[in-house]
């Protein structure tokens, strides 16, 4: 006799209490003292892993690890200490413009907004929202391919794209587990449900809400 499928708020439900188990205070992944460092750190790990990022950054923050001594710096600098971290051209130039924007026009403070933090040269929706999350707590749940991978995986969202993914979790799960969900997805999609490792047929989760299932979920990638 076979297992039943989970019904969707039934993985909803198991995968909030999986999760608060296995990572009940999820370390944000990049280093990181204030704000500022953090914008910058996430920037850069734009198609780089957060270990690279780590290793990085220490001797970028040696260079300027404010906005004032950064916008003061020239790109090229900027450009040979991150050039392990992958499209350092255009990070380099980003982050000496949005250190400039700081200075000029928000007295060299990370705006705590949305909107503002979308406006700054580099900083896209999720990236803005990793920083809203995580340097001043505000709920936001930033969606990378790695999450919208598992969302699928887990019957969360039709996979269309990832702003889709985003409204599809911000309805799903409690306001006020969206930023520890954010990162308790990704250590999971690390450890357990990696992008050639499970395809939906292997991890804890995906067999659990899923024990019928017998080919590999195609993911729909954004």
């Amino acid at each position: 006799m076979s297992l039943k499928n989970l019904l969707k708020n039934e993985r909803v439900a198991f995968i909030l209490e999986d999760l608060e188990k296995r990572y009940p205070n999820p370390p944000i992944p990049l280093d990181h003292k204030d704000p500022y460092t953090l914008l910058v750190a996430v920037l850069l790990s734009a198609q780089c892993t957060d270990e690279r990022v780590n290793q990085v950054t220490p001797k970028l923050w040696q260079l300027a690890d404010n906005p004032f001594d950064m916008a003061l710096k020239d790109v090229e600098d900027i450009q040979a200490i991150i050039r392990p971290c992958g499209l350092s051209p255009q990070k380099s130039k980003a982050i000496k413009r949005l250190s400039e924007i700081l200075v000029t026009e928000h007295n060299g403070v990370v705006p705590e907004d949305m909107a503002l933090l979308e406006t700054l040269p580099g900083v896209g929706h999720k990236t803005a929202g990793v920083v809203m999350a995580q340097a001043f707590g505000v709920p936001s749940f930033p969606v990378d391919t790695h999450i919208h991978r598992l969302a699928q995986r887990w019957g969360l969202t039709n996979g269309k794209n990832v702003e889709q993914t985003e409204k599809d979790l911000k309805r799903l799960f409690p306001k006020e587990r969206w930023n520890d969900l954010h990162l308790q997805i990704i250590y999971y999609g690390r450890e357990f449900c990696t992008a050639r490792g499970c395809h939906g047929l292997v991890c804890p989760i995906c067999t659990t809400c899923y024990p019928n299932r017998k080919h590999p979920k195609v993911i729909k990638k954004p």
